[in-house]
């Protein structure tokens, strides 16, 4: 007779017990998620607009707004991130309790944008693990929201039970970064060791 925890036939499968808690926490936490905004520039407006009444954030679990980075799970970073706001944008990321997932939104915070610039991180994910990228320039609030969804469906994948039982493996890609001069080039997080960086 084996334990409802661990599986019967010995692979990685979880036991029903744990099967269960996972759909139960997953379901938790892709309907209630908090967001904390970093409006940055013109996205920032976008956002302002999806978390109104017209597009009704609410139905998504996300309707209000924290700004304690300690209250929130969900940092959407929207626009421009220049080296100088990325030490508090990585340390807002630091002061969130796990879990806590990053959705990029519009161009410049994906990528740099149009500012090919010493000053401009090119790319959120140069400092910050991000789950998942919204295009646009700005992005429609309705592609956010998508996003959002996009994201709940990621949540209701995981793992919390096995979170319990072994080490985390999120991505941490970015620790330490502000060692560097931004005019030096650093490797970007999932590039495979290529370099990027400001140019």
């Amino acid at each position: 007779m084996g334990s409802l925890i661990e599986s019967q036939t010995g692979s990685e499968d979880a036991g029903f017990l744990a099967t269960r808690m996972d759909s139960i926490v997953n379901w938790g936490r892709k309907n209630s998620l908090w967001p904390m905004p970093l409006g940055l520039s013109c996205c920032g407006i976008e956002l302002m607009a999806m978390i109104g009444p017209k597009f009704d954030l609410a139905r998504f679990g996300a309707e209000a707004a924290r700004f304690s980075p300690r209250q929130c799970d969900l940092m959407i970073v929207a626009g421009t991130l220049t080296w100088k706001m990325a030490e508090a944008a990585r340390t807002i990321y630091d002061q969130m309790p796990d879990p806590k997932w990053i959705l990029s939104m519009g161009v410049c915070a994906s990528s740099g944008g149009m500012y090919d610039s010493y000053s401009v991180v090119q790319g959120v994910d140069m400092i910050l693990p991000v789950d998942i990228y919204v295009p646009g320039c700005p992005p429609r609030p309705d592609a956010v929201i998508d996003a959002i969804m996009k994201l709940q469906k990621k949540i209701e994948r995981e793992s919390p039970s096995r979170e319990l039982f072994s080490p985390s493996e999120r991505d941490e890609s970015g620790t330490g970064l502000f060692q560097m001069a931004p005019n030096q080039a650093v490797p970007r997080a999932g590039d495979g060791g290529q370099e990027g960086g400001a140019r």
